[in-house]
């Protein structure tokens, strides 16, 4: 007669084999939560990455936006005439277009008098490039010359402008030795290539950057009409203007950043990061079931020599892997959310749990520990019932 398939709910020799020996189970699930703490951190740093560098992509209102060719991200622009924002005027379905001007410029600590690069995007203040329903102050005011609004979320190192904004109403700074008046806030958020942010109009923009020509922009925001189809416009503009420009659509203006950084060498050591974290995890893991399996290899060849299969031990084997999985997950869950907080306040990178990827870390746990219990399988086959007589 054939013995059941193993039942965990009846029979639970995995979670009691767990259980005999407690500090080698405690050492596998702090090994298991380090590695689930490695990946967590990895995966939240490379979705920071992508998100800062992208914030001010997502906040830019337009339909379609005109660059250089030769763009790869917003950190290094590179400026194309004018004349090709006009010329998509004379376009069916363009409603208006209107250029932005992008560039680093050194802003001076109010306190320390220290100097420290800063992006400044310059637009015309009557055609808002960018959506600012969450500024405060008067945004009006940056239609006069050296008004600059700034992003509440850059670094500590500019000095604490939002509160002192907020305590005086008003505050003078110096950017490239001009002085400039803070008339609002916004937030933009700092990022890996840019650690704050300014918003000035045009004229303020070649005040402070003056080796610029005003007749060579960076980005061109293209407005269509209420009935222009997106895909057709675009397919036009495509084909009709010089080869020196490429027209995209905002997501696609996003993916050519997330593009940008996820080839540089950023990217890979974060990718390069989960891959570490989930080899240790299995290697861990591994160790903690081969010694389980060598220690009671006896035991495993009575059971086979009662008629158990190995199908039914690889079952076995695998309730262990997947016990320590979610026994492992949760404190490496937990404490993620701690360095999460921790790493938020040190950079003031937007990195916070996510379920998509607490889902996907789970996922990996899981086949983490499976393939570990798969391999170690090798060894439970070679448990032989002759060995017991």
């Amino acid at each position: 007669m054939r013995p059941k398939l193993f039942k965990f709910k009846k029979t639970p020799l995995a979670w009691r084999q767990l259980m005999k020996e407690k500090v080698r189970l405690a050492i596998a699930i702090g090994g298991i939560a380090f590695a689930d703490v490695l990946m967590f951190f990895q995966l939240g740093m490379l979705d920071a990455l992508y998100d800062s560098a992208t914030n001010p992509h997502q906040k830019l209102q337009g339909d379609l936006v005109v660059v250089n060719r030769q763009v790869e991200t917003l950190i290094d622009m590179k400026d194309f005439p004018r004349t090709r924002i006009h010329q998509t005027l004379a376009y069916d379905g363009v409603a208006r277009a209107n250029p932005v001007y992008v560039s680093f410029a050194n802003w001076r600590n109010p306190d320390t008098h220290l100097k420290k690069s800063i992006l400044v995007f310059g637009f015309e203040p009557l055609n808002a490039a960018f959506d600012l329903s969450d500024a405060e102050g008067n945004i009006e005011q940056l239609q006069m010359l050296n008004r600059v609004l700034f992003d509440r979320a850059s670094r500590p190192e500019y000095g604490a402008i939002p509160q002192l904004w907020q305590t005086q109403g008003t505050l003078e700074a110096q950017v490239s030795d001009r002085v400039v008046e803070t008339v609002g806030l916004f937030q933009m958020g700092a990022s890996f290539g840019a650690d704050g942010n300014l918003l000035v109009s045009d004229s303020t923009f070649f005040n402070l950057v003056r080796d610029r020509n005003p007749t060579q922009v960076d980005i061109g925001l293209i407005h269509l009409t209420a009935d222009a189809d997106l895909a057709t416009v675009q397919a036009q503009l495509r084909a009709s203007l010089p080869n020196d420009v490429k027209v995209l659509t905002l997501p696609e203006f996003v993916q050519l950043e997330v593009d940008y950084w996820a080839n540089q060498g950023t990217g890979f050591i974060f990718n390069l990061g989960v891959f570490v974290g989930f080899l240790v995890g299995i290697i861990i893991v591994y160790q903690i079931l081969y010694s389980n399996v060598s220690e009671h290899l006896p035991e495993y060849a009575t059971l086979k020599a009662m008629g158990y299969s190995d199908r039914y031990l690889l079952i076995m084997l695998m309730q262990e892997a997947l016990i320590l999985a979610a026994l492992g997950f949760l404190p490496g869950f937990l404490v993620s959310i701690g360095l999460y907080q921790i790493s938020y306040a040190a950079t003031l990178l937007e990195i916070a749990m996510k379920s998509s990827r607490a889902v996907m870390v789970l996922f990996l746990t899981i086949l983490m520990c499976g393939t570990s219990g798969a391999i170690a399988m090798r060894k439970l086959r070679s448990a032989d019932p002759a060995d017991i007589f």
